[in-house]
């Protein structure tokens, strides 16, 4: 196994430590292999010269976790030692490859003195102990090792100019000086390299800029050594005895398109090529930049190789749909080849090339690659050579290829970039519309080169006459297009490319309006729309699914595309309504166990959306009581399907966890096909996935989405004439105003929902009218004459939720139990736990303090296990009132603390000012103890 610690520390073919003290502590057994670590040595490390009291202890489990990571960790007298040989470490290793370097020079084996170097300089990844957080170990290793890092470049570049190769150490020289400008011996070699090159002028530059950093951070001028350089340049005088020039350095290809100058941003991409292009590699560095259509692929590559600087020249190939042996063909009269010379069959050309590049140190930059197999006879041989390709595809099959995908811009990067093109004076006149036409554009630079374009055209066009002719989605893909440059036509290069499975998929997805979805939706593989670049691997979701995203500018092509050549967004989204919901209703049967009315979900054909009362009794008065986080639903038949495993066997914990986190990552996409469905005129499927997410939003309180979908199922349910539906909604909607503290508003809405039932589902809104009363006698009477109902009807649900009411309401010990052991008969642990918690009052009123805490406690486990923040925060509120009655100070404040962060992540002020105000009492009385 083999260790890395000159960059992220690393270990071969595992994961690295994550908690930032095992990495402090395997770093310093690394940095001393085979030595023995004193105790005292790694507390200091660990803990940065501050340990505490417990640290020897701590220090042992540490070792102790690191052991089923690591082997070879011995406990020896004193401390521990790691057990791995030296060369197995890159730091030691590299210790080693530098001696071994000087002593070949000090021999006069000058070019494998300098191998000997490069190769030592290849084990660095980055900055020594990038990733360990001991300032002790940077003093102590990461310091001497950076200094020893920059000497063996300094001793390396001088070796290669004795050798004659000037020209390929410039760019590595001008990093080395960018990163370190006060290190003269670094400006020499500069200057030296700059100078063997020919480029005299530059070398005189050089020596300017190294002045005048001098002067002005250190006020210093240059010391002997530098003055000496920059004499030689002035008298043309060679440093060392190989002076000469090959033919190759004297006039390098340069076949690079002019770089844009307006580029904007991009850092991160830069950095990645620049680390890569400095790499002093045995082999060809090659990097795939791609993504999707428009997003700057050429002009990061242009820009990128601009500033490259290899010896054997740089190359540019626009590949597109060319064949292989085409490009070839003007790639070898490039390098030299004469017309005549060029041989016909493609394996003979690809033997030329590779020759022709062996021992060449080039740059080669092929534009817009199809695929792997256009790429693999244009990849360059010679070690060091560097090959950019761009691709809305990955590659992933390019073997020794590196991908980095390239995203949008940022909004800064955007504005900048709009800007550099319109002007910044107009940007800066009107940031807000700037900002609007940004976004507008997905921070796409095809997009926003096009936008910039048109206004550099229009100088009588404010930044929001744009802006405003942009916000219509159906002319958005027609404002953005100027001269030559179009979205459309970009995108469209790529979609003319798939096959017809493929152009049928993506306009398919063209009836979404999600930002991001799974491949369940479709029921399809989306991996060949990733590949040409029109969809983005978004990575797994939480619940483990592949998730898929793409541009808003690639959304309205492929809805444009369906509206052309698919029918339109209806016949699609009607073919996959009964899975959608279907599948929302198996996780909202998970998150609500032994819900009545969760049976499987039947679509009405249009021309049947006025169905009978009856036909919509399976959602037969689903709501929740925010304050306690139970259910307040009605009763279904006997026997009413459930769906999911084990309904009848109480909480069946991971089923449920796993349906949450699915709701939880598909609530975006559910909450855009509500609105997807209603636009399409699919009312009934509109309102039914409205109500099967009421569940999702209360118990993770997204009201915003609550408020928007539920406004939309209601107009659905309206246009749907199902006064059934607009009943649930209108309780939903109450529901979701008493959680806000809006009582009044909550009673409106159940009075409006009154008329449009009768019976069972009458009596339920009567119950929940009973909860907004102010007065107690009138919240009874509307509690006793629902539980009336219910007793009549046989409807246990609708009974148990009513004895919890009467029970809350009296904090009476009997219609609790009664209601507690219902709830357990239907096997409803959410019911379970609003009665525990009004069942902890009691008991604390009653004096029993222990008990509240036992019943505020197994609430808490319930609400958090189903991911109610609401309940969970009530629990906590229970749980530390118990705890002041116990006297345990302690673990009341840490749960005030809890639900404090509870209550403000909910927007919950009362319930957070109730919250502070125990916790003030509680810190009070801390105090009086203390004293």
């Amino acid at each position: 196994m083999r260790f890395g610690v000159l960059g992220p520390l690393r270990v071969e073919g595992l994961q690295a430590p994550g908690p930032a003290k095992h990495r402090a502590l395997l770093a310093a057994l690394l940095l001393e292999a085979r030595e023995q670590v004193p105790v005292e040595r790694l507390m200091s490390v660990v803990w940065d010269d501050r340990p505490p009291a417990s640290a020897e202890s701590v220090l042992r489990v540490y070792v102790s976790a690191l052991r089923k990571l690591v082997d070879g960790i011995r406990t020896v007298p004193g401390g521990y030692l790691l057990d791995v040989e030296p060369d197995d470490v890159d730091c030691h290793r590299f210790e080693r490859l530098v001696a071994e370097a000087r002593r070949r020079r000090e021999e006069g084996r000058i070019a494998e003195a300098a191998d000997g170097f490069r190769a030592a300089l290849g084990l660095w990844r980055g900055r020594a102990l990038a990733d360990v957080e001991s300032s002790v170990l940077r003093r102590s290793h990461a310091v001497p090792l950076e200094e020893l890092r920059l000497a063996a470049i300094e001793e390396r570049v001088r070796l290669d100019l004795s050798l004659g190769r000037g020209a390929e150490v410039v760019g590595e020289l001008r990093a080395l000086v960018g990163a370190h400008p006060l290190r003269e011996r670094a400006w020499v070699r500069l200057i030296e390299a700059l100078h063997q090159a020919g480029r005299r002028s530059e070398a005189l530059g050089a020596y300017q800029d190294a002045r005048r950093t001098l002067v002005e951070e250190l006020g210093l001028e240059p010391g002997a050594e530098l003055a000496e350089a920059h004499r030689r340049v002035l008298s043309d005088e060679q440093p060392g005895p190989a002076g000469r020039r090959s033919r190759e350095d004297a006039a390098p290809i340069n076949e690079l398109p002019p770089d844009v100058s307006d580029f904007a941003g991009r850092r991160q991409v830069l950095d990645w090529i620049g680390t890569a292009a400095r790499e002093q590699a045995a082999a060809p560095v090659h990097l795939v930049l791609h993504g999707p259509p428009g997003c700057g692929k050429s002009a990061v590559a242009v820009h990128a190789a601009a500033g490259i600087e290899r010896p054997g020249g740089r190359l540019y190939a626009a590949l597109g749909a060319r064949p292989p042996g085409a490009v070839l063909e003007d790639l070898l009269r490039s390098l030299g080849c004469p017309d005549g010379a060029v041989p016909p069959a493609l394996d003979e050309r690809v033997r030329l090339y590779r020759s022709m590049t062996a021992g060449r140190r080039l740059l080669v930059l092929l534009d817009a690659a199809a695929d792997e197999a256009q790429v693999r006879p244009l990849l360059p041989t010679g070690p060091g050579s560097l090959t950019l390709v761009t691709s809305r595809s990955p590659l992933a099959g390019l073997e020794a290829a590196r991908a980095y995908e390239l995203g949008v811009l940022d909004d800064d990067e955007a504005v900048a970039m709009l800007g550099g093109v319109t002007g910044h004076d107009r940007v800066r006149a009107e940031p807000e519309a700037a900002l609007r036409i940004v976004r507008l554009c997905g921070g796409l630079p095809l997009a926003l080169r096009i936008a910039g374009s048109r206004l550099a055209r229009k100088p009588g066009w404010t930044l929001d006459h744009l802006a405003g002719r942009l916000g219509d989605e159906r002319r958005r893909l027609d404002e953005l297009s100027a001269g030559d440059l179009a979205v459309r036509g970009s995108l469209a290069l790529g979609y003319r490319g798939l096959p017809d499975p493929e152009r049928r998929l993506l306009r398919e997805l063209g009836a979404l309006s999600a930002p991001d979805f799974a491949p369940w939706v479709l029921g399809a593989d989306l991996e060949p729309l990733v590949e040409a670049g029109l969809l983005q691997s978004r990575g797994l979701d939480e619940a483990g699914q592949e998730r898929y995203g793409w541009h808003d500018l690639t959304r309205l092509y492929a809805a444009e595309r369906l509206a052309e050549e698919g029918g339109g967004a209806r016949t699609i989204l009607e073919a996959r309504a009964a899975t959608v919901l279907e599948r929302t209703r198996q996780a909202r049967a998970a998150l609500l166990p032994a819900e009545p009315g969760t049976g499987r979900t039947e679509i009405h054909p249009p021309g049947r959306t006025g169905a009978p009362p009856e036909a919509a009794d399976w959602d037969a008065g689903f709501s929740r009581w925010p304050f306690t986080g139970s259910a307040l639903t009605g009763s279904a038949p006997t026997g009413a399907g459930l769906g999911g495993p084990g309904r009848g066997s109480g909480l069946e914990t991971g089923w449920a966890r796993r349906e949450a986190r699915w709701l939880s990552a598909e609530r975006r996409f559910l909450v855009a096909t509500v609105d997807d469905f209603y636009r399409a005129g699919l009312y009934e499927a509109a309102w039914r996935l409205a109500f099967y997410l009421t569940p999702l939003f209360e118990l993770g309180a997204h009201h915003d989405d609550w408020h928007a979908t539920t406004a939309t199922g209601l107009d659905a349910a309206r246009a749907a004439g199902h006064r059934q539906g607009e009943a649930l909604l209108l309780r939903g909607l109450a529901d979701l105003h008493r959680a806000e503290g809006r009582t009044e508003a909550a009673a409106a809405a159940l009075r409006a929902a009154q008329p449009l039932v009768e019976g069972l589902e009458l009596a339920r809104i009567t119950l929940r009218l009973g909860l907004v009363q102010t007065r107690a006698d009138e919240a009874e009477r509307a509690f006793t004459r629902a539980l009336q109902v219910f007793d009549e009807a046989g409807d246990r649900r609708g009974r148990a939720d009513a004895l919890r009411a009467l029970g809350a309401l009296r904090m009476d010990a009997g219609p609790l139990e009664a209601s507690l052991a219902a709830y357990r008969e239907l096997g409803d642990p959410l019911g379970e736990a609003g009665v525990l918690l009004v069942l902890a009052e009691l008991s604390r009123t009653e004096g029993v303090p222990a008990e509240a805490a036992a019943s505020a406690r197994a609430a808490l486990k319930t609400f958090t296990a189903y991911g109610d923040r609401r309940g969970a925060a009530q629990a906590l509120l229970a749980l530390a009132r118990a705890m002041l009655d116990l006297a345990d100070l302690e673990g009341a404040l840490e749960a005030l603390v809890s639900a404090m962060g509870e209550f403000d992540g909910l927007g919950d002020e009362q319930g957070k000012a109730e919250a502070q105000r125990l916790a003030q009492e509680t810190r009070r009385r801390r105090g009086l103890c203390t004293s």
